[in-house]
């Protein structure tokens, strides 16, 4: 997925769940999460880990509508 777009919706809605090809779902929030362009990564920090992951192993983006603004 490109890294830009997941970028962007995080920036909008504050709050995305990604799952990856490996079938793993990883939350990630605004404040936590910064963006490696040169080398296509997502750096976010959980409770207990720090997090790389390659853009292009994202399947989905997901939202929970409870946070949506209509």
């Amino acid at each position: 997925m490109k890294l830009d777009w997941i970028e962007a919706k995080l920036k909008e809605w504050g709050e995305v769940i990604l799952r990856l090809d490996s079938g793993e779902t990883l939350e990630l929030h605004l404040g936590d999460t910064t963006f490696d362009h040169a080398n296509n990564l997502i750096h976010f920090r959980s409770g207990d880990a720090i997090y790389y992951v390659d853009a292009e192993k994202v399947e989905s983006l997901k939202m929970h509508l409870s946070h949506f603004d209509a």
